[in-house]
């Protein structure tokens, strides 16, 4: 009977009682009480479209996305690259930032003050079409001979050092693609966290997200709810999971604390109990603390110093 296996299934993986076991640990259990046909097929199966094991599971497995380097320019400052160096202190005329232009070819910088608020360009499509065509007297036509034999030479070496840095880096990787349409999972950039801390329990993974299109060859866009609106909506390969079964009932994010970085934090309700510890030469205080969206089957102790610190309105009875 289907239903009856999904109620062995579920009490012995989503029950109160149990601790969302692997697909192996939950095979020899049950195999101690219950047998059916394929019964490790399907075991293996239910354990993977759980909802709760694809948010947290952690899967060691090779890092996803092969190295896709940049294309080598032909001269110098036709490829540059820039980044902005922000928080520092305030000059005398109210700096606190720096624009860093570098190119990629000569790595000559320039080092420009302040972040600018708009940057207006006219962009020359093809620069050969400023150069007029006529005859001229080429001069030391040796040396721009010689600039040209060296200017090929560190291309190709440039090519070839590209090609084995790549073939090196893609041993630890491995391709992974996905269509349009397909739900995923996103990881956080910096985790989910209660006082700065990434919890042993905590979620891994937010969505499920659909996919609206692929963007170059390892990136895709997703389709963000509102409540993720400020976060941009293209990600890199590695930091999706295919959604295997998309759950009917999904988590409202709106409902959750969330960041803009995709993290949450828990903030706790009441203090149940107070105890002390005592060493030698010192007491230290603990609370046991109730947190959101947790029972007090779920509290855990803390440093009473520290939960003072971070919620001193606990503290006010």
């Amino acid at each position: 009977d289907f239903e009856l296996r999904k109620l062995i299934l579920d009490e012995s993986h989503n029950s109160q009682f149990a601790i969302h076991h692997g697909s192996n640990k939950m095979y020899q259990d049950l195999k101690q009480r219950f047998w059916w046909i394929h019964i490790k097929r399907e075991i293996a199966r239910y354990v993977s479209e759980c909802d709760v094991c694809q948010r947290v599971n952690v899967k060691h497995l090779k890092p996803m996305g092969t190295l896709q380097p940049l294309p080598i320019p032909s001269w110098k400052w036709e490829s540059i690259s820039m980044d902005f160096i922000t928080g520092l202190p305030n000059t005398r005329d109210g700096y606190d930032s720096i624009w860093v232009i570098v190119d990629r070819v000569t790595k000559s910088a320039y080092f420009l003050l302040n972040f600018p608020t708009i940057i207006v360009t006219n962009q020359v499509l093809n620069s050969s079409e400023l150069v007029r065509v006529g005859r001229k007297k080429v001069l030391w036509s040796g040396s721009c001979l010689g600039s040209r034999r060296e200017v090929r030479l560190i291309q190709e070496r440039l090519c070839a050092a590209q090609v084995r840095q790549k073939h090196y880096a893609d041993r630890r990787r491995r391709e992974l693609s996905f269509d349009q349409g397909d739900y995923l999972k996103v990881t956080p950039f910096k985790g989910t966290k209660r006082f700065q801390e990434k919890g042993k329990l905590a979620h891994r993974f937010v969505g499920p997200l659909k996919i609206l299109a692929r963007v170059g060859a390892v990136a895709y866009r997703l389709d963000m709810p509102s409540s993720l609106s400020s976060i941009h909506p293209v990600f890199h390969v590695s930091q999706l999971r295919k959604c295997i079964r998309v759950p009917t009932e999904v988590t409202n994010l709106e409902e959750i604390d969330l960041h803009p970085n995709l993290a949450y934090q828990e903030h706790p309700i009441r203090i149940l109990d107070q105890a002390e510890r005592k060493t030698r030469n010192k007491t230290t205080k603990f609370v046991k603390v109730q947190w959101s969206r947790h029972s007090e089957r779920e509290a855990t102790w803390e440093k009473e110093d520290r939960i003072q610190q971070a919620y001193p309105n606990l503290f006010l009875d």
